[in-house]
């Protein structure tokens, strides 16, 4: 993880001085948790989930809104204002504040998409396929969840119908047994002898 850490604060600012890196999938393939871990690597970089932007009556149309609340001031090297939304009361909460930084991560489905890709400065695509990924977000959420899921996949299979993000990916991220292997994405494939694989141990890991 520390090598792919490396890498990414190697990269030239992508939003005014900060470096937006996507990482996007499939619902339930392992975003929150790996995005976690590579903050902890980039020395506790922010992560802005888009669970946060994204809300029932815009599960993907908050494209005006991130690019308003967030992008934009970033952009300008200003912190960025931005009110989370909660699904259980189905409210926009208090606005945070998220200030510029060397590094910061934007972790949910369609973190790829169209209109955010040019502020990137990295995409990574967690390589799980889309029913491995719903499966596990099922199971994560319970029977409570069982009608929301039902409207999320199609949603979701509709969003990246038109707007796909894995074809622009940087980088694939496959979750291990330990740990994570990292390969070239779609968007800058290299030789077999020149993957991005890095480990702590004997797995290609990071």
């Amino acid at each position: 993880m520390h090598h792919l850490a490396s890498r990414l604060r190697r990269l030239p600012p992508s939003c005014g001085p900060v470096r937006l890196i996507g990482v996007d999938g499939h619902a339930g393939s392992g975003k929150s948790t790996f995005a976690g871990q590579l903050a902890r690597a980039l020395d506790d970089a922010p992560v802005l989930h888009l669970d946060d932007i994204a809300s029932h009556d815009e599960l993907f149309e908050w494209t005006g809104r991130l690019l308003t609340q967030v992008i934009e001031p970033l952009g300008r090297g200003e912190s960025a204002h931005y009110a989370p939304y909660d699904w259980r009361t189905r409210t926009f909460e208090p606005p945070r504040v998220l200030p510029p930084a060397p590094v910061i991560l934007v972790e949910g489905v369609g973190a790829g998409r169209r209109a955010l890709r040019p502020h990137l400065a990295h995409l990574l695509w967690m390589e799980l396929p889309h029913e491995d990924s719903w499966a596990r977000g099922r199971h994560r959420d319970g029977e409570e969840q069982r009608e929301f899921w039902a409207g999320w996949v199609s949603a979701e299979r509709q969003h990246f119908a038109e707007d796909p993000s894995r074809p622009y990916a940087d980088l694939l991220v496959r979750q291990l047994e330990k740990g994570y292997e990292v390969l070239p994405g779609p968007a800058k494939r290299v030789g077999p002898d020149q993957t991005l694989t890095h480990g702590d141990g004997p797995s290609a890991v990071c």
